[in-house]
């Protein structure tokens, strides 16, 4: 299984402006900036992506194995918060903080916790954080 995305970026960095685009078209055009990464300007950002798609798959694979625990899920809520610091080598993603609150009848905490750490390491996108990164590069004249 494969999934993509596309971005296209006209300009320089500060004044310059693009749009990120999914396969699946849940994303469409959306705008992305410098003023929406590193300020408060409205459109995503590529850390907010990887947040949601981190908070999604780690709720995802954190049902998975509590099901196969034999528990019933009622809700699992998930923040991922990434975080961004400037080091001397330029820009880099540090850190990716993943607050859950979840219901599940008659789960035991001690249980829970060992499951939702298990999840935290084994989801794909927790995987992908310490991936090898790959590139194939065309410059079009």
């Amino acid at each position: 299984m494969q999934r993509s995305a596309n971005a296209e970026w006209i300009g320089n960095l500060k004044q310059g402006k693009g749009k990120i685009s999914t396969q699946s078209g849940a994303l469409r055009d959306a705008q992305y900036g410098f003023n929406t990464r590193f300020e408060d300007g409205p459109g995503t950002n590529p850390e907010e992506l990887i947040g949601a798609a981190h908070a999604g798959c780690f709720s995802m694979a954190l049902s998975l194995a509590l099901t196969e625990a034999g528990l019933t899920v009622d809700t699992i809520k998930t923040t991922a918060t990434i975080t961004l610091e400037k080091q001397e080598s330029g820009f880099t993603i540090t850190a990716s903080h993943l607050d859950l609150t979840a219901k599940i009848p008659g789960a035991d905490n001690t249980k829970f916790l060992e499951i939702a750490n298990k999840a935290k390491e084994g989801c794909p996108v927790s995987k992908l954080l310490n991936a090898k990164i790959t590139l194939d590069a065309k410059l079009e004249s």
